[in-house]
């Protein structure tokens, strides 16, 4: 029955009706879908190409921020109050931008970028140099994770563990040492009341034996 089937379809569409619909029809029909395939295919292409572009675009404007935010914090103690805050509210625009970044680790590059700044600020006062080398590494170090985002944030990692740690040790000490000043402080308080109630004493001692050994002088009344 199926190959009667399949015969009766060859020999319809070997007639001059079965001709007349591929031609007319099924023909057009197909070439309508292909072609949508092929148009949809080249749109899809361009826009990715398109968002690609945009993302690249906006990765380079938030880097662009952060390292010229890292150039005015290395000269931090030479800029005025005025310029201290701009530069401010720019380090904290483009962080924000870069968290927004559709990357690898953006989040933990903008982290890693801030603890740079902060520490230029700090060493600005003193240590021109280790400021400029600061942000040769912060320029070096955004711009290796904008190329290759996955090996640079193992290294952002890596570096913001060790602060992390080393920023716990320094707080430990100055506990440490808070609490060494508070026990001193009670002790020299503790000692201060003692040497005062001991004052208090003595004085109030030697003015009652005063009072005793005061000689009473009698007064008597002239009757002339």
């Amino acid at each position: 029955m199926i190959l009667q089937w399949w015969n009766d379809l060859v020999d319809w569409f070997n007639s001059d009706q079965g001709s007349a619909f591929v031609t007319g029809a099924l023909v057009p029909f197909l070439a309508i879908i292909v072609g949508g395939i092929i148009v949809g295919m080249i749109a899809r292409s361009s826009l990715r190409r398109l968002i690609s572009q945009q993302d690249r675009q906006a990765k380079a404007a938030a880097v662009a921020a952060l390292i010229s935010s890292g150039r005015r914090a290395a000269t931090w103690s030479t800029l005025s109050a005025g310029e201290k805050e701009h530069v401010d509210y720019q380090a904290s625009e483009a962080e924000v931008r870069v968290r927004l970044l559709p990357l690898k680790g953006a989040n933990v590059a903008a982290d890693w970028a801030a603890h740079k700044i902060t520490t230029m600020k700090k060493n600005s006062v003193n240590y021109s140099f280790q400021a400029e080398q600061d942000l040769a590494e912060l320029q070096e170090g955004l711009l290796d994770w904008q190329a290759r985002p996955g090996r640079a944030k193992k290294l952002f990692a890596q570096d913001l563990a060790s602060w992390k740690y080393e920023t716990g040790e320094a707080e430990d000490e100055l506990v440490v040492k808070q609490q060494e000043w508070a026990s001193r402080q009670a002790a020299e308080e503790a000692t201060q009341s003692s040497t005062a109630a001991a004052n208090g004493g003595t004085a109030g001692s030697a003015a009652s034996s005063s009072a005793r050994t005061a000689p009473t002088t009698v007064v008597t009344p002239d009757r002339n």
